[in-house]
């Protein structure tokens, strides 16, 4: 999910709106705190949409933090590579 500024909305909602259509997620700060997250009426987000609009849950983008925290874990020699897996399920769904 990518973040910006209400005075970047204001420029060129447009092309907002375009990065949402396309499946974009965006987040509309305004003094750095989050005040609207423009989610795409379809595709994956789609589901917690109302949800976000009811305020019942919020959406967070990771930051480099987050990423940096997380477990990382070994595979064993041989094991398929899980984001390979991953793009091959996304794949089979899109079809």
């Amino acid at each position: 999910m990518s973040a910006i500024s209400v005075r970047e909305f204001s420029y060129n909602p447009s092309a907002v709106f375009a990065r949402v259509e396309k499946g974009e997620a965006v987040q509309v700060t305004r003094h750095g705190k989050v005040i609207a997250i423009l989610l795409p009426g379809a595709g994956p987000t789609a589901r917690y949409s109302e949800l976000v609009a009811q305020g019942k849950i919020r959406l967070k983008a990771a930051t480099t933090s987050d990423v940096a925290r997380m477990r990382r874990y070994r595979l064993p020699a041989g094991a398929p590579d899980p984001v390979d897996l991953l793009m091959a399920e996304r794949e089979a769904d899109d079809r």
